[in-house]
């Protein structure tokens, strides 16, 4: 593939996907919409086309860094959540920011294979589902504006071109593990809790736990066989992985939804 076309295809596959799932989230309501962008809709075009620039090794190794990522993802919830009903959006922001920042920072350090790295991803996605608290429908109906998800494409196209044209500069751990920053769950996230309130924020954030063991489980297959077997077999079993799990974990969100909400953390 030339530069040309993977330019192409960055620029059309990319916000394609996020505007799809903007879409969709809209459709469905906050917390589907934040388990839908657990998919590694912004990650996984990341991936496929390091595998594109850079050789599969380079994706492989880059598929730990998205790991850690996933580890850092379940912070930044648990950072936002636990403040959402305590103070302003900005705030509880930072703070998510500055968890998923000392999260990643502190696995980086652990050099755990992917074999082991995966189990210890899913044990603490279970407990920050535990300690995160429950989420509410909006108190009051906004309409969204009309820019918001044309922006989210442009931010999510611009974060892709920027990770994969500087990949050779950080490398593949480092660059598999920004491309896992939730830019696009703290889009939707910051969004609910200004306009209708900090309830449905959280429900973004629990939704987006929920799908956050597909994403896992995306980069734990995507790892151990892209070298082994080629792009196409490897992207299809990771995907496949993916969707199994998003199934299952469709399950378990709709049917807490109809819970009562509670508050107390």
């Amino acid at each position: 593939m030339t530069p040309g076309e993977s330019l192409v295809l960055k620029l059309v596959v990319t916000p394609a996907l996020i505007g799809a799932t903007s879409l969709a989230g809209r459709r469905w309501g906050q917390g589907v919409s934040g388990w839908i962008v657990g998919l590694p809709l912004t990650s996984g075009p990341v991936a496929f086309f390091l595998v594109v620039d850079h050789g599969a090794a380079f994706a492989a190794a880059a598929a730990v860094g998205s790991m850690v990522g996933t580890i850092a993802q379940a912070g930044f919830c648990l950072g936002y959540g636990r403040l959402a009903f305590r103070v302003p959006w900005p705030l509880a922001f930072l703070v998510g920011i500055g968890v998923f920042g000392v999260t990643a920072v502190a696995f980086q350090g652990f050099s755990l294979a992917l074999i082991w790295l995966f189990p210890v991803t899913i044990f603490v996605l279970g407990i920050v589902i535990r300690l995160m608290p429950k989420g509410e429908d909006a108190r009051r109906a906004t309409p969204l504006p009309s820019w918001d998800i044309p922006a989210r494409m442009v931010i999510t196209t611009a974060i892709v071109l920027l990770l994969t044209g500087f990949a050779p500069i950080l490398g593949p751990r480092l660059s598999g593990l920004l491309a896992t920053f939730p830019v696009y769950a703290s889009i939707l996230t910051v969004f609910a809790h200004e306009l209708q309130g900090p309830g449905p924020a959280v429900q973004v954030l629990r939704g987006l736990l929920f799908g956050l063991f597909s994403f896992a489980a995306f980069f734990f297959v995507l790892g151990l066989l892209i070298v082994q077997v080629g792009l196409a077999p490897a992207f299809g079993a990771a995907i496949a992985a993916a969707l199994l799990l998003q199934a299952g974990s469709f399950r378990v969100i709709t049917a807490s939804a109809g819970k009562p909400s509670d508050h107390r953390t």
